[in-house]
């Protein structure tokens, strides 16, 4: 079989994925609750090889935790929107952000190139409370206006579907 190895793009060590670590990445995309004794199941492995790539893995950087998704819209919180942010100065870069991770209703931001200096999803109950979010925004200092974009509907939420491509 092939191998595909990957490097990880950051830190110290020089962590190279074979085969077995492609599987067991693939089997934790599809279910981070996944118990490592299932995996080994599946792949005719023990758990505590599993356990010992997985933490080579950690300590490589390749895997750098694992997430909960969360369905807001359940909760409440169905209205989501984009919101662009201009900047008067990039310097102001740092406490812009540092303003909007007071926000908990930010979810999202990018530093970007292009027609923005700052790129962010919200989250909100409704068109009125994204107004309020966004004048949150606004009156940063160093935000000199804000646009926004409403999301009508997420088509694609799938970052599996990379790490898929990735190992095939």
């Amino acid at each position: 079989m092939e191998n595909k190895s990957l490097s990880p793009r950051t830190g110290a060590s020089n962590y190279q994925l074979d085969e077995i670590d492609n599987q067991i990445l693939e089997l934790l995309i599809e279910n981070t609750r996944m118990p490592y004794t299932e995996i080994a199941k599946k792949l005719i492995i023990s758990a505590g090889t599993v356990h010992v790539r997985v933490r080579k893995m950690e300590e490589a950087g390749i895997i750098t935790g694992s997430t909960l998704n969360v369905d807001y819209s359940k909760m409440g919180f169905s209205f989501t929107a984009y919101v662009g942010l201009y900047l008067e100065k990039t310097g102001k870069t740092s406490h812009v952000i540092a303003e909007l991770k007071k926000i908990p209703y930010v979810i999202v931001a990018h530093l970007t190139t292009g027609q923005y200096n700052i790129f962010c999803e919200i989250i909100a109950r409704d068109t009125h409370h994204a107004k309020e979010i966004i004048f949150m925004m606004d009156e940063i200092d160093g935000v000199t206006r804000t646009e926004n974009m409403i999301s009508l509907e997420e088509s694609i939420a799938d970052k599996k579907r990379l790490m898929h491509h990735i190992f095939k």
